[in-house]
């Protein structure tokens, strides 16, 4: 038996750079994956968004009432609170947040647009902030 060729991907990647301002947000960031989305030409696939940070994650919720993500980063708050934890640089909790949320999506692509749900958007979720995060965003063509 041969070995399988490999092969290559040759679909490039892009990315952004997301300002924040404090310790816990998230910032909605749908309009800048959107754009990336356009501007890669496909129409139909695959959107890979990703988060290369150990105390930032990623996530689908609503982005129409401000009030859940109030609730998100008041009740991550209280489920993972800032104390003492064995990691000594003072942020084992954003590990933990930034773990629970996740630091990928992969996302449906069709007609050259996220197939999001009405009151979805996707958020960049900040636990160790303000910083400026990268988003890598990676379009993968398929029908």
């Amino acid at each position: 038996m041969g070995q399988k060729p490999k092969i290559e991907d040759t679909t490039p990647r892009d990315s952004f750079e997301v300002p924040t301002s404090s310790r816990s947000q998230m910032v909605d960031i749908t309009a800048r994956v959107r754009e990336m989305v356009r501007r890669s030409g496909i129409s139909d696939g695959i959107c890979i968004v990703y988060v290369p940070h150990t105390t930032a994650g990623i996530t689908v919720n609503e982005n129409a009432d401000p009030a859940v993500v109030a609730d998100i980063l008041e009740h991550l708050g209280k489920l993972v609170p800032q104390g003492r934890y064995r990691h000594r640089e003072g942020n084992a909790d954003s590990h933990i947040k930034a773990s629970l949320m996740g630091f990928s999506l992969a996302l449906i692509l069709e007609g050259g647009d996220l197939e999001l749900g009405t009151w979805q958007g996707v958020f960049l979720c900040e636990f160790d902030g303000p910083r400026r995060r990268r988003v890598w965003v990676k379009v993968i063509p398929g029908g």
